[in-house]
């Protein structure tokens, strides 16, 4: 099973860039997501450009229980 995101040398051959600040320029200019890790890296998941749609993660709603009932 592959990584869920990018590894440093892939998103320097996909980006053509070296240096984080030019990768994040370029991944901002092509319309691909990203985070910014607490490093300054850009951050891409497998499925950003692989043409997987990312499901966001859905807040479990809560309901309440009526009393007495079984």
């Amino acid at each position: 099973m592959s990584d869920m995101f990018l590894d440093g040398a892939e998103l320097q051959r996909l980006t053509a860039r070296r240096f984080k600040s030019k990768q994040i320029e370029w991944l901002r200019k092509e319309g691909i997501p990203f985070r910014v890790s607490a490093t300054g890296h850009p951050v891409v998941t497998r499925g950003a450009i692989e043409g997987k749609k990312e499901e966001p993660a859905q807040p479990q709603r809560w309901t309440p229980r009526v009393v007495g009932a079984h």
